[in-house]
């Protein structure tokens, strides 16, 4: 028997929430050092989550960016390896 596909979890549990829940808030507040142990749980101050992600689109277009730029370096050193050895 087949899940109906209304009822497929699918991507859903890989996207980035929205919103912390309040110990996830807590603690990188801490790691800010905004928030010392022991202080009222209540009131805490916003904290921003991620709020730019790349699409795929763009994800492909940096990584042919650092591959173009990888080759080049690699060039680079090929070209100073071959000038040390019609040195010598």
């Amino acid at each position: 028997m087949s899940i109906h596909k209304s009822l497929s979890l699918g991507s859903g549990l890989t996207q980035e929430r929205s919103v912390f829940t309040r110990r996830e808030r807590i603690e990188r507040l801490m790691s800010k050092g905004e928030f010392e142990e022991g202080g009222s749980v209540y009131g805490l101050p916003k904290v921003r989550t991620r709020f730019k992600v790349l699409t795929k689109k763009q994800m492909k277009a940096l990584a042919a960016a650092q591959r173009e730029k990888e080759a080049a370096e690699a060039a680079a050193a090929a070209a100073e390896a071959s000038q040390e050895e019609e040195a010598i």
